[in-house]
């Protein structure tokens, strides 16, 4: 069943186009594969999914109800949560107080949060930090505190921004044994990753972006294997990623 479609999107700076009429469904329960090469539009895409941006035109359904243009409070509301690219945490906060804040301000009960970031902490393998402020956390630990920040209320669809990116391989296998665990309990995923093997290991279907548009979509070992996926990967002169892209 269709959880998320996303109709004709389309987001535009100056003469750039982020995105360009791109549609796609995000199905309940399924783990989503989003990728592309730099530049091609993903994050601006999460970026509209999720209500930090405004899209030019187009249409946002979840549960077939027209959503784009809300807040991302609002996004964050209706169970729609995500993490980022550049990790967003509390510096001067400790990891445990992260997860608290974000628990408490999804409307959870403290003794509730406590015990559900209590149980992140060791599930993420970050109890021995839990009271280090988390600027003074390793890159990857900030990565994996983001991710758990995700999930102190389950969301209906996680959209994970190169949650990867720079991270240990021992943390990766942490972040993705908990994707399979909860994707395998019924959780919706959009995974964003330029890490191909994982996508491949995780995400039995996938969409692939170039230039603002969906190029191929389907599964995952077919879209990799199409040839205009391989020429947007290999055939050379894609933009530098951007913000907004």
């Amino acid at each position: 069943m269709t959880l998320l479609t996303v109709d004709q999107l389309k987001k535009h700076f100056g003469g750039l186009r982020a995105v360009d009429g791109v549609s796609l469904e995000v199905r309940e329960g399924e783990l989503l594969g989003l990728i592309g090469p730099n530049g091609s539009g993903k994050t601006t895409l999460l970026n509209m999914m999720s209500g930090h941006l405004h899209a030019d035109s187009g249409a946002l359904r979840l549960d077939d109800k027209n959503i784009l243009g809300l807040g991302p409070m609002r996004f964050t509301r209706l169970g729609i949560l995500r993490t980022f690219q550049m990790t967003r945490v509390f510096n001067r906060m400790c990891a445990f107080d992260n997860l608290m804040v974000c628990g408490i301000a999804l409307g959870m009960k403290e003794a509730a949060a406590e015990k559900r970031a209590e149980a992140l902490l060791e599930e993420l393998e970050l109890t021995r930090v839990m009271y280090l402020d988390a600027g003074q956390l390793s890159g990857g630990q900030r990565k994996l505190l983001e991710f758990g920040a995700c999930f102190m209320v389950t969301p209906r669809i996680a959209l994970l921004d190169e949650p990867f990116a720079a991270v240990h391989p021992v943390m990766r296998q942490t972040m993705a044994q908990f994707i399979r665990k909860r994707n395998a309990a019924g959780q919706t995923f959009v995974l964003v990753s330029h890490d191909m093997p994982t996508i491949v290991d995780l995400c039995p279907r996938s969409v692939c972006m170039n230039a603002g548009k969906v190029l191929a979509e389907g599964p995952t070992h077919e879209v990799l294997q199409s040839n205009a996926v391989m020429e947007a990967y290999l055939g050379g002169d894609e933009a530098e990623e951007t913000p907004h892209a």
